[in-house]
């Protein structure tokens, strides 16, 4: 019985969360248009989730070029299919590893930052300070971390997608003495852009969704300075959860198109 109670009010909770977000969206939209619009502050929100996740997503991504033509390249061989070996990891980037890895590493990073930044500022009173000053704390802090988080995925994909796909080409020229033009003539004509605009249209949703879990949860963070690591963390989990969301509507979305 209690268990029931338990799992009943753990949904309640999801479902009054959920309906939070959406409102929490729709002020957004609705003070994105107003003025004054904080350029500078965007500018500088771009620059510090951009630039300062670049290393990290490059990286990452380098890694999964390496690990994911090492792990598929025996199998290939087996066949006798190792010639596919570019298109296949370049479709796989492009389409899905890609922009799903650097979203995860980005929620990690610039989630829970915004998360903690925004939560000590609320538990600080440093919020309540703006509203009393007149300032537009919604407008300064949520609009510009949202927007920077919007803009900026779709950079750090494109640099991640070309770094791991650099680092699959080593590894293929390393085993089967694969040229720098053979590998990626090979992966530019597989491509197609029914491959690149799906993949560059959801990445935008990724950064949305990024940006507004962690605003929503460090804007109404509670329970002091513990309520900070619980934002931090909190908008990590949800967010992850809401990008594989995304993502498999994306594909769902992609695949009616395509057989259309």
């Amino acid at each position: 019985m209690s268990y029931q109670v338990s799992l009943t009010y753990n949904l309640k909770s999801f479902f009054v969360e959920i309906g939070e977000l959406s409102f929490f969206a729709g002020r957004f939209f609705k003070e994105l248009f107003k003025r004054p619009f904080e350029f500078k502050e965007l500018l500088r929100q771009c620059y510090f989730m951009g630039n300062k996740s670049l290393l990290l997503v490059a990286i990452t991504g380098f890694i999964i070029g390496l690990v994911l033509t090492l792990q598929t390249r025996p199998t290939l061989v087996e066949f006798g299919a190792a010639s596919w070996m570019p298109s296949m990891v370049g479709i796989s980037i492009v389409r899905e590893i890609g922009p799903m890895i650097t979203a995860l590493v980005c929620a990690g990073r610039i989630g829970s930052g915004i998360g903690a930044e925004l939560g000590s500022m609320r538990v600080t009173e440093q919020i309540d300070a703006m509203e009393v000053s007149g300032t537009n704390p919604f407008k300064y802090l949520v609009v510009t971390r949202i927007l920077a988080t919007t803009l900026m995925l779709p950079l750090l994909v494109i640099v991640g997608d070309a770094i791991a796909l650099y680092g699959s080409f080593l590894v293929e020229n390393l085993k089967g003495n694969v040229s720098f033009m053979l590998y990626f003539n090979q992966v530019f004509d597989a491509l197609e852009f029914g491959d690149i605009v799906p993949a560059t249209i959801k990445s935008f949703f990724f950064g949305f969704a990024i940006g507004l879990v962690g605003c929503f949860k460090g804007y109404y963070c509670k329970k002091g300075t513990a309520g900070v690591g619980k934002a931090a963390n909190s908008a990590v989990v949800f967010t992850s959860l809401l990008l594989f969301i995304i993502d498999f509507i994306a594909v769902f979305v992609a695949d009616i198109f395509y057989e259309l």
